[in-house]
């Protein structure tokens, strides 16, 4: 049984770069991650995508695409007039086939709308989110509407799972491969389901895999030291830096020769002295 792969910022990033220059475009991946959003959904009623100035937001406006394309015509909201190369490309082509676009800066801008996807900041973000951004993200948690976060909700680290605001998403699209910080630190409070959209990258690098989240208690016996993320990070965080919870739990596990288990309310990560796992009830 193949265990679906869960992987580091820059080994996604590394992987998609060499995809790239295997003969895959950037604008063909962002498509297929579009495509991969629109087949995880049921895409019914008033539809809003608010993108951001990145690739992410590149990945709302093919989505756009992928909507007209099938008959739905969706609102366009962008915080702000950057681009990235192909997302400018996406926008364009959505706006000529008749996409509509929204404004930000009116009260309760997703009044009436019934799914809301989150296009705003991807897997590479880190650091606290200001201005505009933040804005975008408390106007999409303060409405109704069904709430789908593109590869990670915005906010979140890809690494490590920290957020200090981040959008509340009904389900989370991870694109090519889950992510570890999907698994860690505040990113389980965020997500309430996820499902992954496999997009044709091969990974330059094997890292880490997913398991079931009903097997968990197969590791929590003998022979193990379970414990919450919080006493993980308590007893093991020197603070000298960017914590790799992964990497000090496999180093751990190998020099106690026991299973380790690092627990939030909804996840897992696994060390069993020679592979590292990850689970959540969320996934789908």
């Amino acid at each position: 049984m193949t265990l679906p792969n869960v992987v580091t910022v820059q080994n996604m990033r590394d992987s998609d770069a060499q995809t790239i220059a295997s003969g895959v475009t950037s604008a063909e991946l962002m498509y297929r991650a579009a495509l991969g959003i629109f087949q995880a959904v049921r895409f019914v009623g008033k539809i809003a995508i608010v993108c951001g100035s990145g690739n992410n937001g590149g990945d709302g406006y093919a989505l756009a695409c992928v909507l007209l394309e099938n008959g739905i015509t969706p609102t366009i909201f962008r915080v702000n007039e950057k681009f990235s190369k192909d997302g400018l490309f996406y926008y364009q082509t959505a706006m000529s086939k008749g996409a509509e676009e929204g404004d930000l800066r009116v009260p309760a801008p997703f009044t009436g709308y019934d799914i809301v996807v989150d296009c705003l900041l991807g897997t590479g973000f880190s650091g606290e989110v200001r201005g505009e951004m933040r804005t975008a993200i408390e106007l999409i948690n303060a409405c109704s509407a069904y709430i789908i976060s593109a590869d990670i909700n915005s906010g979140v680290n890809g690494d490590t799972g920290e957020a200090a605001i981040a959008v509340n998403s009904d389900l989370t699209v991870s694109i090519g491969s889950f992510k570890v910080g999907m698994f860690l630190g505040d990113a389980p409070y965020y997500i309430g389901s996820m499902r992954n959209a496999d997009i044709g990258i091969q990974l330059v690098r094997q890292e880490y895999h997913l398991i079931d989240w009903e097997q968990l208690h197969v590791f929590e016996g003998y022979n193990s030291v379970v414990m919450t993320e919080e006493e993980f990070r308590d007893r093991f965080d020197r603070g000298d830096g960017d914590f790799d919870s992964a990497d000090r739990a496999a180093k751990l596990s190998a020099e106690l020769g026991k299973i380790i288990v690092v627990k939030t309310g909804h996840s897992a990560m696994v060390a069993d002295m020679q592979f590292l796992y990850f689970c959540a009830d969320y996934i789908i």
